[in-house]
């Protein structure tokens, strides 16, 4: 007798349909094959399929089975296929009718117990699998909200093999699960850090505002202890808010990545790796490759914080998503795509004990310390962040102040004000969403300079010796900075901020 029944299989941060295929003949040898390209924990499966079938009271009838995955080409990873192929088992007996198997795909790992257990990818499977027309869909409960958040089919949520049971069976009507979208963006978006708490460091915090509003990325520099990592984790909260299409598309990440333990992800993303991160676990990789921390960082902020204690060969790695917004991952079954357009956000100390330049601690590097620590991050590495900005020690007067610093809602108004200018001016351009996207073709066309600006800007590259990367990176953010005091043209003031933020290029090093 031959079943089938319906998945799907993630790949990259999509995912695409597996058709499940049961045959069953009378055999005085039974047994249970998986065929289909599957990996180990599909071939196991099996185990737990017939222990999940006797603990729920379920009994087969002896038989050589074989369970196809089709496409037989398309690699089947992880324990999704648990749930299907039991119900498919059911069906095939003969014994149980499950009219509904065909028609409502099943996703779900099994425990011994019959339990349904959660698994990773399902917004992406739900996504994929209405797209090719089906209208209903069994998941496991604590995927439920998850899967809910797409429009278009009904979401059918189990605890276990036998309430899926019935649902296909028509023992049990079934009761869609609904999610209140509008309510966990709600939810999602409230509380966070505020800027409020953050006491002195104002061109710390005007950088900040400058690189959010413009979409930049920026490097804090200052000794320990003087706000660095405090002034980074408040950063989120400055930032627009997410849409709901970016929203959907930040939860599939963190669903194929198996970081995701609610439902939508209504924040941007903060994501801070520690300095002893892999190359793979930044950007993505494995032998069947998952998303990094650059990606489960897209739409938000990525953190590296003491910059040059990264492994040099991890920080090079971070050029490409910099660059294309995108990481693309090669491996010997295929090549993968992940989107990874983020703010990258990095903190170091001007030497290895923190103190160079400090006017009350003295330093006790030698110069070839200093500059080994400071070679750990290479120049173009740094040509890619567009501002680096000295956050030096708090006076004793700026951290007993009673009254709070201006509030991050303060701050926020003036960054959507800044980019809703900006969505009006690249209106006609729809892969450039702030000034940061901006190619070189077209700097020309909205950076116009004031004639002193194009003078200053002259002396700059002579006397820092820039390179063409840090030229167009300086007319980016002096556009910014143009934009935030509404300025149409770039000015020369504009131009000595948008300086002032590479002090610390590589030339300077």
């Amino acid at each position: 007798m031959l079943t089938k029944a319906h998945a799907a299989a993630v790949h990259g941060i999509g995912a695409e349909p597996v058709e499940i295929e049961v045959h069953a003949l009378s055999s005085e040898d039974p047994r249970t094959r998986v065929v289909g390209l599957p990996d180990t924990a599909v071939k196991e499966s099996i185990d737990r399929v017939h222990a999940a079938l006797r603990n729920s009271l379920f009994r087969l009838k002896p038989a050589s089975v074989t369970v196809n995955l089709a496409p037989a080409d398309l690699r089947k990873e992880g324990p999704v296929y648990d749930l299907p192929i039991a119900l498919a088992l059911l069906a095939t007996d003969g014994s149980h009718k499950l009219p509904l198997l065909d028609t409502v795909p099943v996703l779900g790992e099994l425990a011994l117990s019959g339990e349904v257990r959660r698994i990773r990818g399902v917004l992406p499977i739900t996504l994929a699998l209405r797209d090719r027309g089906f209208r209903a869909i069994i998941v496991p409960a604590p995927n439920a909200d998850e899967a809910a958040l797409v429009e278009g089919i009904d979401v059918w949520p189990v605890k276990t093999l036998r309430e899926a049971f019935d649902l296909l069976s028509g023992q049990t009507p079934p009761t869609p699960h609904r999610v209140d979208r509008d309510a966990l963006f709600a939810q999602g978006a409230a509380g966070g850090e505020d800027f409020a708490d953050v006491k002195g460091q104002a061109l710390a915090r005007r950088a900040v505002e400058v690189a959010v509003a413009g979409g930049h990325n920026i490097l804090l520099i200052g000794s320990p202890g003087s706000g660095k990592t405090m002034i980074a984790r408040r950063i989120p909260s400055i930032l627009p808010p997410l849409t709901p299409e970016e929203a959907i598309e930040v939860t599939a990440i963190h669903s194929v990545a198996g970081a995701l333990r609610g439902g939508l992800i209504a924040r941007r993303p903060f994501r801070a790796p520690h300095h002893t991160v892999s190359d793979a676990g930044l950007i993505g990789g494995g032998t069947h490759p998952t998303p990094g921390e650059v990606s489960l960082a897209h739409r938000g902020v990525l953190f590296l914080d003491e910059l040059p204690e990264f492994h040099r060969h991890v920080l090079e790695v971070l050029r490409q998503p910099l660059e294309d917004g995108a990481v693309t991952i090669a491996r010997t079954a295929g090549t993968l795509t992940f989107p990874a357009d983020f703010m990258l956000v990095a903190a170091m100390n001007p030497c290895p004990c923190g103190f160079a330049g400090d006017p009350k601690r003295a330093c006790r590097c030698t110069e070839p310390q200093i500059h080994r620590y400071r070679s750990r991050v290479s120049g173009p590495l740094l040509d890619r962040i567009d501002l680096h900005v000295e956050v030096p020690a708090v006076p004793f007067e700026d951290l007993s102040k009673q009254a709070p610093g201006e509030s991050s809602a303060d701050i926020r108004a003036r960054v959507l004000a800044c980019r809703a200018l900006q969505a009006k001016r690249y209106a006609d351009l729809p892969r450039i969403r702030s000034n940061a996207d901006l190619p070189a073709g077209q700097l020309q066309r909205f950076c116009p300079l004031e004639p002193a600006a194009q003078t200053v800007l002259r002396s700059a590259m002579d006397e820092l010796g820039l390179t063409a990367r840090a030229y167009s990176r300086i007319l980016r953010v002096a556009r910014t900075i143009a934009d935030l005091a509404g300025a149409q043209t770039i000015a020369r003031e504009h131009l000595f901020e948008a300086i002032q933020y590479r002090a610390l290029d590589r030339a300077q090093w």
